[in-house]
Parts: C-alpha cells; sequence; structure tokens
C-alpha cells in the first residue's frame, strides 16, 4: 500500500463512498440495508451526527474504504461501542479493512468505551470474521437464518464482542 491513511469523512467524500455503499448493498452478502435506498438516505445512515463518527481510508484523494462509529445503545448502553466497515472492491486485499478496523478500536478507547459489539457479522463473511478475530473480538452468539444472503440463502449473524 502506498500512503494510506485514515481521516474524518465529510459530505464531500460521499460521491466516492456512494457507489461502493451500493455495490456491497446490492451484493446481497454483508448488509441488509434495503437494496432501494436512495444515495441521500444512505448518506444519512452512514454519515450520521455525532455521538456518531464516520471515517475514510484514503490513498491521496482517493477513497479506499470507509467505516462508522459510536455507541451501539443509547443511554444505559451508550459505554459500548459499535461500528460498519465498507471497502471498496478495487482495493480489497490491501490491508484497508485491517487499517480501519484498528482505528475504529483505538478509536473506541479514545473515546472512553468499555467495549465494541458488532451485532450483525454475516456468517459466510469469512474474511470479516477472520479479521474481527484477529483485532481480538469473539463470537458470543449466532442468531441462526437471520440474514437472507443472496448466494447462501438464510445464514447466521454473528454478535462479535471486544472487551476494552
Amino acid at each position: 500500500m502506498s500512503e494510506v491513511r485514515i481521516r474524518t469523512a465529510t459530505a464531500a467524500d460521499w460521491p466516492q463512498i456512494w457507489p461502493f455503499f451500493a455495490d456491497i448493498v446490492r451484493a446481497g452478502e454483508t448488509y441488509a440495508y434495503p437494496e432501494e435506498l436512495t444515495s441521500e438516505q444512505a448518506q444519512a445512515l452512514w454519515l450520521e451526527p455525532s455521538p456518531g463518527h464516520a471515517v475514510v481510508a484514503v490513498d491521496g484523494e482517493q477513497v479506499l474504504g470507509s467505516a462508522k462509529m459510536g455507541p451501539n445503545r443509547p443511554g444505559r448502553g451508550a459505554h459500548v461501542g459499535t461500528a460498519s466497515f465498507m471497502v471498496a472492491s478495487a482495493a480489497r486485499g490491501r490491508g484497508v479493512g485491517r487499517l480501519l478496523g484498528e482505528h475504529v478500536v483505538a478509536w473506541h478507547r479514545e473515546q472512553g468505551y468499555r467495549a465494541i459489539q458488532f451485532n450483525a457479522v454475516v456468517e459466510t463473511n469469512t474474511a470479516a470474521v477472520a479479521l474481527w478475530r484477529s483485532l481480538g473480538f469473539a463470537i458470543v452468539g449466532t442468531v441462526p437464518e437471520a440474514f437472507d444472503s443472496r448466494s447462501h440463502g438464510m445464514v447466521g449473524l454473528h454478535v462479535m464482542h471486544l472487551r476494552l
């Protein structure tokens, strides 16, 4: 990888995020977002206001991937964070997901969260499961047949957890 860096995402990044966001949702393998989301609706979901926070992985001005993070639940559950990740297909296999994952873990620690919980990691998304495990996450449960994968049919969703 050349000079890939992580920085805060802005609305000006959305035109580069939207194509891979739409492709990933349309693929039907990793996200349960409605396929008919408009760009504006997707932007509102991904670039949510504080306490949510979104970042992009960039090489120069090119956006390679993005992550959003923040509290998993409001109020008395806000000490546990969560995050979502998307990497452009052309950037996969270059360590972008790992860089984003490491950044998200560090950000949650810096913000004082006590843990991170991923609510819905598709069990057939083996690359993501392996990455999260390598960063210390454990599968604490699997909801059977909770995701309708385009290529695998009904598959489970892992709940993954990392104590900080």
